[in-house]
């Protein structure tokens, strides 16, 4: 069975907590060069491409962001823009099939994450392997970061982060990709990690959802 562990980090010093926003902000800069050559195809008024989008060069944009995200963490970006686009076109042909009623508004294309000027959506994909979680009495995160990153902040290894609370699930066989961001609405980094579950697992999670570090909350 496929489930989600979804939680709250928080960084265990400032200048941890920096380098994770140089890391989403580079993550959703990639994401924002990757998504613009499609979405200019698409919106093309002369005729150029409709829904031919694809033939991006994402070697070059890897290439350019590797250093500071990781090259696993550059292609997940990546892989993630392409899923959203071809998503997109699946619910855009289903809109389109008049007896299909489940999608009863006309879909969006792949928008930017923010922008340079007015500040990025902080957010980025971790693949299964580049990441660690370890459960217990102080539960914690560990994500591969770029050895640019590295340098710039005198960092060695994973970049650990503080996990507030239990997992929902905490006895899976594999985990799947990690999704990571900065929730703006109340000023807290949050984690998204699929699971494969075994099938006589509970249907029901067995941890509270409250967000708590040793009686602090933040």
């Amino acid at each position: 069975m496929k489930r989600t562990n979804t939680f709250a980090v928080q960084s265990l010093s400032n200048t941890g907590e920096q380098l994770l926003r140089d890391l989403l902000d580079a993550s959703a800069a990639l994401w924002n060069e990757v998504n613009y050559q499609p979405l200019m195809r698409y919106n093309d008024e002369d005729g150029f491409a409709g829904e031919d989008v694809w033939g991006v060069d994402t070697g070059q944009l890897e290439g350019k962001y590797k250093g500071v995200l990781g090259a696993s963490t550059a292609q997940q970006v990546i892989r993630k823009n392409s899923e959203a686009w071809r998503a997109f076109f699946r619910v855009k042909e289903q809109y389109h099939d008049d007896s299909n009623t489940s999608v009863t508004e006309h879909p969006e294309p792949p928008g930017f994450r923010g922008n340079e000027n007015d500040g990025r959506q902080l957010e980025t994909v971790i693949r299964n392997d580049a990441y660690t979680v370890e459960w217990g009495e102080r539960s914690r995160l560990e994500i591969l970061v770029g050895s640019e990153l590295k340098d710039r902040y005198d960092h060695i290894g994973r970049l650990r982060l503080e996990i507030a609370g239990d997992p929902n699930w905490p006895d899976y066989e594999k985990q799947g990709r990690l999704d990571l961001w900065y929730d703006e609405t109340d000023s807290t980094f949050r984690a998204s990690q699929p699971v494969t579950v075994s099938d006589d697992a509970r249907d029901t999670p067995l941890a509270s959802e409250k967000a708590v570090i040793r009686n602090r909350r933040f």
